[in-house]
């Protein structure tokens, strides 16, 4: 297993924490040097907050782990593309590397909808790469979206 596999398995299970507790299973770790600075989940639903993606969730704590919202040479392992917010957040921070699972054909702003981080007016150029273990997210992804349309079905069949 190469050094990308190992740490998105770590953002894949932040990503089942984010599941058990009935969040959309994103999950995202931020490494530097080797070493985990963060981790976090969606935790969109359960803090009411509309900006709690994994991402944020993740670069949040690590700003305050290091006590500088600036993250220069930190790599940011994400299950699912970010959307334009989470993609802001990490040039604003500094991030260098984003390397991401599965693509997000309907909000992903990096090369899914579109690719903002490509943006000329950018002052940082985060590097990217998509599809480690895109598989794995993809399929989770898929179970948590089946077992929800489930549940709202056996609702309305009760109702």
């Amino acid at each position: 297993m190469n050094e990308d596999e190992y740490w998105m398995r770590q953002a894949l299970l932040q990503a089942e924490q984010a599941y058990a507790c009935g969040e959309v299973p994103v999950g995202c770790v931020i490494v530097r040097d080797g070493s985990l600075i963060a981790s976090g989940h969606n935790v969109v639903i359960s803090s009411a907050d509309p900006s709690a993606h994994a991402e944020i969730v993740a670069l949040r704590h690590a700003g305050s782990r290091i006590g500088n919202y600036r993250l220069v040479d930190a790599s940011l392992y994400v299950t699912l593309e970010p959307c334009l917010m989470c993609v802001g957040a990490m040039v604003h921070a500094r991030v260098q590397r984003l390397i991401f699972a599965a693509t997000e054909p309907k909000a992903g702003a990096v090369c899914s909808r579109c690719e903002a981080l490509n943006f000329d007016h950018l002052n940082h150029r985060v590097q990217w790469q998509g599809g480690v273990m895109g598989q794995q997210s993809s399929e989770l992804l898929s179970r948590f979206f089946k077992e929800r349309r489930s549940l709202q079905k056996s609702a309305r069949q009760s109702s």
